[in-house]
């Protein structure tokens, strides 16, 4: 496991130094990607239940640029199986290590903070939990059978990992399925050797195949401007499409800290209409592209469309 973590680090640490040859051509940050700080009771109310509930959410652990928006309108995404990621991606904020032991109480009170915020859609994520025998299948799929006890009208998303590719654990969230089941590519496949070393861009491909067999919308997420060529972006999309993926939301990549992989160049909002179009054209039902797009941003709206 050292060995695996080492070269990862080694192949992570090369990408960053090649791209940061380049950063001065960066520039400043983009009128586009400014953000409001967030404030307003709502979300006061939302960041007091997470805390007084115990949980997790990835708005916090990404640094999620529309949690404001999406906190003073009463939603937010639950990320559960803890804080702690098995996995050493060079995009995400979350922390690596040896997670806690499991929390079997987590999906109880997520199903309450549901009902308390009395949410027409929750979006239920986790870290990856590598380590468990089904990869924590079981926590998502009681989470989505409490939130449906309590709030028998609320829309469901889960997004999801790759769960090693085990057939075992995507059946055992099909006990309790959900109205949309997501799982992000992240990036083009070059890239993964660098942006998701312990992941496999045909396994996360066929994962989405077997669930949209199974009757579920399906769902997907890439970030852009983290090395990627438009062309590269656009085969992804037709890759997407192949495997019956429905439902795409591409937004800017943005380094979380000096830790992380460098910004590549900042997308232009006419780029990413340049990929809505095209996305619409080959068949997905949804596309979001913007600048500050990220994974469940607009989920409520897709889950009712």
């Amino acid at each position: 496991m050292i060995n695996q973590y080492q070269k990862i680090n080694q192949y992570q640490k090369n990408y960053k130094e090649s791209v940061e040859k380049d950063k001065e051509q960066l520039g400043k940050k983009p009128e586009w990607l400014k953000v409001k700080l967030p404030i307003g009771q709502n979300f006061s109310d939302v960041h007091h239940l997470m805390r007084a509930s115990k949980l997790n959410t990835v708005c916090e652990e990404a640094r999620c640029p529309n949690m404001g928006e999406c906190w003073n309108n009463r939603t937010a995404t639950f990320m559960i199986l803890g804080d702690t990621c098995t996995r050493s991606c060079g995009f995400c904020n979350v922390k690596l290590g040896l997670p806690n032991e499991l929390d079997l109480d987590e999906p109880r009170r997520v199903a309450e903070a549901v009902e308390t915020l009395k949410l027409r859609h929750a979006v239920i994520t986790s870290v990856n939990r590598d380590e468990l025998k089904d990869g924590g299948s079981s926590i998502f799929s009681e989470t989505v059978r409490l939130i449906r006890q309590k709030m028998p009208g609320c829309t469901v998303e889960i997004l999801i990992p790759d769960f090693k590719g085990s057939e075992e654990a995507f059946e055992i969230i099909m006990k309790n399925p959900p109205d949309i089941l997501n799982h992000n590519l992240e990036t083009v496949e070059r890239l993964y050797r660098v942006v998701r070393p312990q992941a496999k861009y045909e396994r996360s491909l066929e994962l989405i195949k077997w669930f949209k067999a199974r009757g579920l919308r399906t769902k997907s997420g890439i970030m852009v401007g983290i090395g990627e060529k438009p062309e590269e972006v656009l085969s992804l999309m037709r890759d997407l499409r192949s495997h019956e993926c429905d439902i795409l939301t591409i937004g800017q990549y943005l380094q979380p800290t000096k830790m992380h992989l460098p910004i590549d160049r900042y997308v232009t909002p006419e780029e990413f209409k340049m990929y809505k179009d095209e996305g619409l054209k080959m068949g997905f039902r949804a596309v979001e592209s913007a600048p500050l797009v990220r994974s469940s941003y607009h989920a409520d709206k897709h889950a009712r469309e």
